[in-house]
């Protein structure tokens, strides 16, 4: 079996989340976040059972398991991230992890999250497989990952300003996944009733530049291991500027980013979950119900 070359450069990644976490910077940019961890616990809340044993997997910060913590549905909660200073900071149970290298041995947990982490893995039918293996049967994973359609508007930009004064363009903004990708996904790591859903944020920025601050901040700057590795001209960013206030300016001095959010949730097999009927099964016939038309 061939194996795909990886996308992105882990290390540097962690470099650059260990340098905003430096700056103090990590966690002024996490309003994304904040709002993913908004959603997920509501998505926990409706779900009508008991989670002794959860995990929280690549947290960033400790606000998701802090509102864990608050559900009465929720019992012991073990957080993770793959940076050691902010594991440091989380408490215990607490564990540092790559989120590629799942730790855990089989059949650990009842309830599995992933908070904005997939979107820079290498492998995801991989680690999606780890997660699998890594629940409880019954025991559900809800994860939250970037579509395909963030920052499509810078993407834009950067791609027509390169051509126009470099005669080419290299690649700066991720390839982030597909929804109905990530469905299959699903279901080839051997989750049962998995769901994928999608929501779409408009984030309001004054200047380009302050867009690209603002993501560098979130240590998620361009990690691809394929990036071009030479000095970016500041024509290219003057340039990219004017283009996204000519195209894609909501209001004067106002720009508009689009982040696509991508929740999936799947269940590990057990016996007395509901299962979806066989095709032909079906006792009532369509026909009966419409109206024939004459």
């Amino acid at each position: 079996m061939t194996q795909l070359s990886p996308l992105f450069d882990r290390q540097l990644l962690q470099k650059r989340r260990q340098r905003a976490l430096k700056q103090a910077s990590l966690t002024k940019c996490d309003y994304l976040l904040n709002y993913v961890i908004e959603d997920i616990i509501d998505r926990i809340s409706i779900i009508k059972r008991v989670f002794p044993l959860a995990l929280n997997y690549g947290c960033h910060t400790n606000q998701l398991s802090q509102s864990l913590a608050k559900l009465d549905q929720v019992g012991s909660i073990i957080s993770t991230d793959s940076l050691l200073k902010i594991t440091q900071t989380l408490p215990s149970p607490r564990v540092v992890a790559d989120e590629e290298f799942f730790p855990f041995v089989n059949s650990s947990f009842d309830l599995i999250i992933s908070p904005l982490n997939l979107q820079w893995i290498n492998d995801l039918p991989g680690t999606l497989t780890q997660i699998f293996k890594g629940l409880k049967p019954d025991g559900v994973f809800i994860g939250a990952t970037l579509g395909q359609k963030s920052l499509w508007e810078l993407r834009h930009c950067l791609l027509q300003a390169e051509e126009e004064l470099l005669g080419g363009a290299s690649p700066r903004v991720a390839p982030f996944a597909d929804i109905k990708d990530l469905g299959h996904l699903l279901q080839r790591a051997g989750f049962t009733l998995p769901v994928t859903d999608r929501d779409v944020l408009k984030v309001t920025y004054p200047t380009t530049t302050q867009l690209m601050h603002e993501i560098r901040q979130m240590g998620a700057a361009n990690n691809l291991i394929n990036r071009s590795k030479k000095t970016v001209q500041r024509a290219l960013f003057q340039r990219v500027e004017e283009l996204y206030h000519q195209h894609f300016a909501q209001q004067p001095g106002k720009i508009t980013a689009t982040f696509e959010v991508i929740y999936l949730s799947g269940w590990a097999p057990h016996p007395e979950q509901q299962k979806p009927l066989r095709p032909g099964s079906a006792k009532v016939s369509l026909t009966d119900v419409f109206e024939k038309k004459k």
